[in-house]
């Protein structure tokens, strides 16, 4: 009776253990899963019907009845893109594009930013709030961005929408992307359910080989580094200047190879199924300007902005003035896409500075000679732009209070001072303890107290700056490597995993999102 009911508990969501890629219980379900998906490959009826049932049951896993919310999208979605493209009036196609792109965004705008918004408000009024209990569905964020990229590309006659549902809910369902991306866009996804499923051995093998480093760079080196790199933002007065930069640094590293290392799996699950999912990070730290940085990071999200905000916004084509406002808008809207919180606000405007910046200085920029120290300097200084820009992207105690005039019997009282009470505070803390409380000779310690965290942030970092030829490279040994190396190499992975989790499985960072 036991067995059966832990088997049954497989089966059945639980809030406090949600399904997530680097779990036993996912590879469990996913060995079946593949399986029958090889034996019925060629049948596309079949495939289409299992697969959305397997990406459905997957997300029930992780979001339980909020698995509702995504089955209304696909088929309000669907409806409204089929009712656009047939319709001929420019009233019509206006009035159908909006009815397909606002339940998305409402809905959205909803579960995530509801009590941000009423905070804001209570805050100008001088009101108590409480916070209502809103749950935020895992991935909303991504499929509602996919959903309106879908609806806008057949208003823009950029994609002729799908006569099959079956096909439109694949899509928008596909369990490898569907709570943390990559933001794939239909006119890249659909065309590929119209293809034979054949799997290649470069395909399968590079899938395998995503999925291994995905969870090295996960489950081993992210979720270890973690624990150090959490004690440093939750109390950065109580160490010194040199565990706070190591901290910085620590999660510099842990954010990248935490949201990689889902994309990784993610596209390493799509080649294993015939699949192409693209690229999500292209050694982001590699950048030598915030210009470039972008071109690298989270590139489903940054294209996604670029199309769907930066373009139709007027782009470049409008004046300077123009640009920078744009690219303003659409960081902060990034910014924002993140999260409810004044801190991610923060934190895409001055990205948006950045870029700003760099367009502004093109001409300047462009007469600095091309040698290695240039290229060095401009490394070293977008390189710390973005870690200075990570603090408070992880700070936990931004907040914004406004004060404003209070009344009473009608006349004005004493106008409370406008002040920011705590806002930045742990950020700031942190660079100030690294300015003026910094001292070098508690390296040869730190090392020596915490030397696999040191082992592991090195490594870390080591692996980003492979070269892209040679990262291409080690894929192309594995996939032509014999069996016992790979299974070797998979024995491993899973004994690091292992030797170095957490008590429980730690979720991804870009979940919250």
């Amino acid at each position: 009776m036991e067995l059966l009911r832990n088997l049954l508990e497989l089966f059945i969501y639980n809030p406090e253990k949600p399904m997530l890629f680097n779990s036993g219980a996912f590879f469990l379900f996913f060995a079946v899963f593949i399986v029958i998906y090889t034996i019925f490959s060629k049948n596309k009826w079949f495939v289409s019907i299992y697969v959305i049932a397997f990406s459905l049951f997957f997300y029930y896993k992780s979001s339980g009845v909020y698995l509702l919310i995504l089955v209304l999208t696909t088929i309000s979605d669907f409806s409204f893109a089929f009712l656009l493209h047939r319709a001929k009036k420019k009233f019509w196609r206006i009035f159908w594009m909006i009815m397909g792109v606002l339940p998305s965004l409402g809905l959205l705008a909803y579960f995530k930013y509801t009590n941000f918004i009423l905070f804001n408000f209570s805050a100008i009024v001088q009101n108590n709030f409480s916070p209502l209990d809103i749950f935020l569905p895992i991935g909303i964020s991504f499929y509602t961005f996919q959903s309106v990229s879908y609806v806008l590309d057949v208003y823009w006659r950029k994609l002729e929408p799908t006569k099959n549902i079956l096909d439109y809910a694949f899509f928008l369902s596909f369990f490898p992307q569907l709570v943390a991306g990559p933001i794939v866009k239909a006119h890249h996804f659909l065309p590929q359910l119209k293809l034979d499923r054949i799997v290649t051995k470069q395909a399968l093998y590079s899938g395998v080989w995503l999925i291994m480093i995905g969870l090295f760079k996960k489950a081993v080196i992210a979720d270890y580094i973690s624990q150090y790199n959490d004690l440093i933002f939750a109390a950065p007065h109580t160490y010194s200047g040199f565990e706070n930069l190591m901290g910085i640094y620590g999660y510099t590293l842990q954010i990248y190879l935490d949201f990689s290392g889902y994309s990784d799996m993610a596209i390493g699950l799509g080649r294993i199924m015939g699949f192409d999912l693209g690229i999500n990070f292209n050694f982001p730290y590699q950048a030598q300007n915030i210009t470039d940085f972008w071109r690298r990071w989270h590139i489903s999200l940054s294209t996604w902005l670029r199309t769907y905000i930066y373009i139709p916004l007027g782009g470049n084509r409008k004046g300077k003035v123009r640009l920078y406002i744009n690219l303003m808008l659409t960081m902060l809207i990034g910014g924002l896409w993140h999260g409810a919180n004044w801190k991610f606000v923060f934190w895409g405007a001055l990205h948006g500075i950045g870029l700003a910046v760099h367009k502004a200085m093109g001409k300047i920029l462009g007469k600095v000679p091309d040698n290695f120290f240039t290229k060095f300097i401009s490394w070293i200084i977008t390189l710390h732009f973005v870690i200075f820009l990570w603090i408070f992207f992880r700070a936990t105690d931004i907040e914004i209070v406004s004060s404003v005039p209070t009344f009473v019997k009608g006349m004005p009282a004493e106008i409370i001072k406008t002040e920011i009470i705590d806002a930045f505070s742990v950020s700031w803390m942190m660079v100030k303890n690294v300015f003026t409380d910094f001292n070098f000779s508690l390296a040869l310690h730190f090392i020596d107290v915490r030397l696999t965290w040191v082992i592991f942030v090195v490594i870390g970092f080591l692996m980003h700056t492979i070269p892209n030829k040679w990262n291409e490279k080690l894929i192309e040994y594995y996939v032509k490597s014999p069996y016992i190396l790979k299974i070797i190499l998979f024995i491993i992975t899973v004994q690091l995993v292992v030797q170095f989790q957490n008590e429980d499985v730690q979720p991804f960072i870009y979940f919250q999102f």
